[in-house]
């Protein structure tokens, strides 16, 4: 990436949010998306002002060829068509040649769920001895216990959180806000990182947000996926961030909660959107968990540490 194509980035961000209202999210995933398109041309010696349609065609193929999904280039094709609106309007592109892509017909696919075994190996594999280390677990565990998407686990504030009710107030897509309970191993691990290691980190700043990096600054969506990623690779089980997501819903139909509460739980706008849990296989909801939503085994923070 040149310097020349970092202040373009930056201008067309700012041209999401301020002319073309887009929400953060969206205007942050548009971004990423033009990020990749702008280094295949770095990478190919082509110059922004010669992207021909055939040029476009090329970096679909090479996104899939590296294992992007059609609902990733899906993404990328409505990134690139904005982007493409936006250098015609500043005479950076003559002909806007974006207006040519077709979005692929993208097939719904049931979402992979964890198995509770799973979901505990996979948080029990984080090194709690350390402050961030109490971090990841505090927030994971917290993703796992309400169905969070990554935004909104990085957007939650210290005045959303309510222990003694134990819920918090997460602010979803569309700027929607939604209350959704959390379980005791959420809180036990929310409150070890709020009382303990967070203070060691922020040292006295003033930091609204929950879960901060090791600057005590407010820790980003990218940093939750490479944390994850990391976590990942130690636990052995293979998931994203979002499967703790998925499994949340997936274990709360299977154990016998209506669709409608999941809906709410989850801030779905559209009930079909939650139904896609619905049809997984009943034989492999009951391998998954016993009981209504167990969670994962209790067990102390002390034995963890251990």
């Amino acid at each position: 990436m040149t310097d020349e194509y970092d202040r373009l980035l930056k201008q067309f961000f700012n041209d999401l949010m301020l002319v073309s209202h887009r929400a953060d999210l969206t205007a942050e995933t548009y971004t990423l998306s033009c990020e990749a398109f702008l280094s295949y041309l770095v990478e190919h010696n082509t110059d922004l002002k010669d992207v021909s349609l055939q040029v476009l065609f090329d970096f679909l193929v090479a996104r899939r060829q590296e294992g992007c999904s059609e609902v990733t280039i899906a993404k990328d094709i409505s990134a690139l068509r904005a982007f493409g609106s936006y250098l015609h309007r500043k005479n950076i592109w003559k002909e806007n040649y974006t207006l040519e892509l077709d979005r692929p017909q993208v097939n719904r696919a049931l979402p992979r769920v964890l198995s509770v075994e799973q979901v505990e190996a996979l948080l029990a594999a984080i090194d709690v001895s350390k402050p961030l280390g109490i971090r990841d677990r505090a927030l994971f565990e917290l993703i796992y216990s309400c169905g969070l998407r990554i935004s909104e686990a990085a957007g939650i504030l210290i005045s959303n959180i309510y222990f003694n009710e134990h819920i918090v107030i997460v602010r979803g897509k569309g700027d929607k806000e939604r209350i959704v309970p959390f379980g005791t191993d959420a809180s036990i691990w929310l409150h070890k990182w709020l009382d303990e290691a967070r203070p060691s980190i922020v040292k006295g700043k003033q930091v609204p947000q929950v879960f901060v990096n090791f600057r005590g600054k407010p820790l980003s969506r990218k940093g939750i996926w490479k944390n994850f990623q990391t976590l990942e690779e130690l636990s052995g089980v293979h998931a994203k961030v979002h499967t703790l997501r998925h499994s949340f819903a997936t274990h709360l139909l299977a154990g016998g909660a209506d669709l409608r509460s999941v809906q709410e739980l989850l801030g779905h706008s559209d009930l079909s959107t939650t139904q896609i849990y619905t049809h997984i296989e009943d034989e492999q909801l009951q391998y998954y968990h016993k009981g209504y939503f167990p969670g994962h085994k209790k067990t102390s923070i002390n034995k963890e540490e251990e």
